[in-house]
Parts: structure tokens; sequence; C-alpha cells
């Protein structure tokens, strides 16, 4: 989830200050962008995008397998096999379907939508016994371009929240070149070690409870009981999206993912790494190096900040805004929990669609 030291020098903008809607907030760089079609093709106008209801998708029709990397990565796909590709990135505690309503309305506009299950998450696994279930942000980053490696797709629009975010924010940083757009909810996630290091608000660091619950061996028991785990899960779903009514088809659905093999292992790695109580695996040291010095992101962006989300403080996206220095939208969302996605599907998907036409 969101870096903790970003939310602490904005903690007191407040929840709810400046909620707008979804055509508010626009900096000078992206204002009044030309209409283009998919795929950033000049002159035609883009289709409008549909309201759906949350919820009116229940499950992707197929899914598909490719080595990648060290996985092999499970991945839903949607839309024309020859469309501007998307990749959906979905967090913790969540998976793909938080995506099962985005993708179809992406689809209709004409892109190839490719929403993967990260490592350690649902029908992913890795190719190896011998491989170390390491976590760190580099790590994930590095199976999505692999994944894309995988697919010879060599540039796409990259949308994510959370560990899909800041996984999303790390290409983007490192690999412009792979990345048309980009759609970041919650702004600029890459996480900052050193300052990691460091004490945070009290509020803050009462956001982190499951975090600093990981680190101990009790929160080590919970995660590696399967029932356990997703029970906690679940209460944290209830936590981030406050206004969320979801029902208990829906959980099920997503926490089918969690009984991954490697579940436990991957997110008390990543959280533990987070706070510095595991050193990065040597494999990914220089990319964490890179990471320590927070590059720029110089893709076109549309960061969304949901209002109801207690990981972001809801106004005007500047406490990260000097961190994306190309054009540029931000957008704050009222009503909106953490799962933005599956909350509000047509604001995602709309985002998605302009954030490929700045």
């Amino acid at each position: 989830m969101i870096n903790r030291r970003t939310f602490t020098k904005a903690v007191g903008l407040g929840t709810g200050a400046g909620a707008v809607s979804l055509t508010g907030l626009r900096s000078t760089a992206s204002a009044a962008p030309a209409a283009h079609s998919p795929g950033g093709t000049p002159g035609r106008n883009i289709p409008t995008v549909p309201t759906v209801t949350p919820g009116t998708h229940t499950t992707f029709r197929t899914i598909k397998h490719v080595r990648a990397g060290v996985l092999e990565i499970g991945y839903a796909e949607a839309g024309p096999a020859h469309g501007p590709v998307v990749l959906l990135l979905h967090g913790w505690p969540y998976d793909i379907h938080s995506y099962v309503d985005v993708a179809p309305l992406l689809a209709d506009l004409g892109y190839r939508v490719i929403v993967p299950y990260l490592r350690g998450h649902g029908s992913t696994r890795f190719l190896s016994r011998r491989t170390p279930r390491t976590a760190e942000q580099s790590a994930i980053a590095l199976d999505i371009v692999a994944l894309m490696d995988a697919l010879k797709i060599d540039k796409a629009v990259l949308a994510g929240f959370d560990w899909g975010s800041r996984t999303a924010d790390i290409i983007a940083a490192l690999w412009p070149e792979r990345v048309k757009a980009l759609v970041s909810t919650g702004g600029y996630l890459v996480t900052n070690l050193k300052a990691q290091q460091e004490p945070a608000a009290a509020a803050v660091e009462h956001n982190w409870w499951y975090q600093w619950y990981f680190a101990t061996e009790r929160g080590k028991k919970a995660m590696e009981n399967v029932d356990e785990r997703i029970a906690l899960c679940r209460y944290v779903w209830t936590l981030v999206s406050p206004n969320w009514a979801f029902d208990d088809a829906t959980f099920q659905r997503t926490a089918q993912a969690f009984r991954n093999p490697d579940y436990a292992a991957i997110v008390l790695y990543n959280y533990r790494w987070r706070i510095g109580l595991i050193e990065t695996d040597r494999r990914y040291s220089r990319y964490e190096a890179q990471l320590a010095a927070q590059p720029p992101v110089r893709v076109p962006t549309v960061t969304l900040d949901p209002a109801l989300d207690p990981f972001i403080p809801a106004g005007d996206g500047s406490a990260y805004r000097d961190h994306f220095t190309g054009p540029y939208a931000h957008r704050t969302l009222a009503n909106v929990g953490h799962n933005l996605p599956q909350e509000a599907p047509t604001v995602f998907a709309r985002a998605v669609a302009d954030a490929d036409r700045l």
C-alpha cells in the first residue's frame, strides 16, 4: 500500500478535503487534450466510456498462462488480439477481480487488456522450487517486464493501485520505453527504504497495523494459516473501503487467489523487506539502488486519489506532484475507497483512456 512517508508529508490534508468529480483537477500540462482513438491515433474521437454498475461482471472468461522470467504467470485477457495493450495490476489483499468490470469496458474501446496475477497470487507459480520467494518492489516490476517480453508486448499503458501502482511507477521510471502512459492510484508509490526507517505520524503508524503484525511471529503464523489469512484479508477490505458494500461471493472469488502456496511467503517478505527486516536479494540490488534515488516518471500520467482510502490524503496530488515530469492530470474521487477499480470501474477505465490521450 502507499508509502507511509508520502502520506506523512500531506497528512494534514484530511481524508475528505478537495474531493471532486472525475472531470476536476487537471494540470495545465494536460488540459483539453486532443481527441484520439485508442493507441493515440489523432483525428478520431474516442468512444465514451459507459457507466457500469460495480459488480456487473463477476468472472473472466478464461485464465491463460505463460512462462515469463522466474514465473509461470496466470493472466486474464480481453479485447482484440492486435489492439493497443493495457496492463492492469492489482494490489494487496486483492487479485485480478479488482478489474473484472474495468477490463470489458476497455476491451469495448478496442484495447487488448492483460490482467496478471502477481507473484504469490492465484495461478501464478514459480518455475523452480529453488527460486527464493522474495518480493522486493523491483522483483515484482521485473516480473511484469518479463511478462511483456513473453507476450511480445513492446509498449503498453500501465494502470494499477496499491502494489500495482508501485509496480507500474517503477517500470515507468526505470524502463520508460516500455510505457505509453500510466494510471497510478495514490500517486508516486516507489518505496524509499531509507525514509521507511524513520517514525511516521501516529495516525499513519496506526493505519499500518498489519505491517507491524507481519513483522512478528504471531503475524507470520496467521499468514501461514490459510483460514486465518483469508479472515485477515477480509477485515482489511472493510477498513480500507468503508463505503464498499461487497458481498461474500465477491470476496470469496478473490480469496481463492490467497490460497497460492507461496502467498504467505511473498506477502511476509514484501512487508518485512519494506521496513528493513530483510535485506535486498543481491539479484535486485542494482535496481533498488536506482529506486533509492526516487527517479522521476516522465511518461504521460493520470494519478487518482480515492477520498475514503485511509492511506491517501485526498487533496490535489501536491505531495507527489514533483515526481511526475511529463503530461499529467490528477483526480480526487469522492466516496471511493482503496480498491478503486472495483469500487468505481467506470472512473478507472476512463482514466486509462484519458492517460492514453495525454
